[in-house]
């Protein structure tokens, strides 16, 4: 257990110092949603893109903490690609997993799965989860 424990937090250190998708895009056609947690500073700026119901790119700006700026890296590589049923099955999923309530294990969350330690730090939740939250009320915007 302590050295998947170590590979999660190797993922999070890579995607949190080499984020994916970084930077918003000057374009329109992007849904982009923003939320400030004033608690914690975390600040983040989801964008969107969506068409013919896929998920064709996404991308984030932000700061925060390594929880709350890796999880948005990761959202990003997660959801391009997929469906926007699919993404929101796997971002609802997400979000059960962080704020430990009942969700589907046998629904691929790919490297998201390693924020499931989150939950053990009720304090954190909110920080694994702004970027997805974002996530889905742009998915709700479209």
């Amino acid at each position: 257990m302590e050295n998947l424990e170590n590979l999660y937090r190797e993922v999070i250190l890579e995607h949190y110092k080499n984020p994916r998708n970084k930077g918003l895009l000057p374009d329109p056609s992007y849904v982009t949603v923003h939320i400030k947690n004033p608690s914690c500073g975390d600040d983040i700026t989801i964008q969107t893109k969506i068409k013919d119901n896929q998920i064709v790119d996404c991308r984030h700006e932000g700061k925060g903490c390594s929880i709350c700026c890796s999880s948005a890296s990761v959202l990003t590589e997660t959801m391009i690609g997929k469906s926007t049923d699919k993404a929101k099955i796997i971002a609802d999923n997400y979000l059960k997993m962080v704020a430990n309530k009942i969700y589907d294990e046998k629904i691929d969350l790919e490297e998201a799965e390693v924020y499931i330690g989150v939950r053990q730090f009720p304090a954190r939740v909110k920080c694994a989860s702004i970027a997805w939250q974002a996530f889905m009320q742009a998915l709700a915007k479209k």
